[in-house]
């Protein structure tokens, strides 16, 4: 019995990663503002996984002003894929933690994330800004962010500060 070029492509299909398919089937991504503590959970794990598994981030440095931060998760088809914050500091309105689970990345997880967080931010929010990771600046340029002085480092991993024009 031979094989059947019809039915190699269908076992092909089911052997590529559900990333693969997630990208290729028009994903549903929302992003919602989140302050219900099993929401939240949500959002930490993302950030533990992200910052703290793939970006070996110290824990300590990674857990700070939560409870003054405007919280956001992003789901795809559902399940938790990403989480940011803002919060408002002594400078403006700092945008920050943005992180998109590795399965999930390349599909506009973090787009969708930037325009949510921005959306939400007070009508006078004038000076809006960012530490941004150095592969994630193209995706804030997007947005009318501008780097702002010299690289520097953060929690081992180099920056740049990031203004929205």
């Amino acid at each position: 019995m031979g094989s059947n070029p019809r039915f190699s492509n269908l076992f092909t299909f089911h052997l590529l990663p559900l990333s693969f398919h997630l990208k290729n089937m028009n994903p549903s991504i929302q992003v919602t503002k989140v302050t219900d503590p099993a929401e939240l959970e949500k959002v930490f794990a993302i950030r533990r996984e992200v910052f703290v598994g793939e970006q070996n981030c110290p824990p300590e440095l990674e857990w700070e002003f939560e409870d003054e931060s405007n919280h956001f998760l992003a789901t795809v088809n559902g399940e938790p894929a990403g989480a940011s914050r803002w919060r408002k500091t002594d400078k403006g309105y700092k945008l920050e933690r943005f992180a998109v689970l590795k399965k999930f990345r390349g599909m506009g997880v973090g787009q969708q994330l930037v325009k949510t967080v921005l959306a939400d931010l007070p009508a006078d929010a004038s000076y809006v800004y960012m530490h941004a990771q150095l592969l994630a600046i193209p995706l804030y340029e997007k947005f009318n962010f501008e780097k702002v002085g010299p690289e520097f480092e953060e929690a081992g991993i180099r920056h740049y500060k990031m203004v929205r024009k």
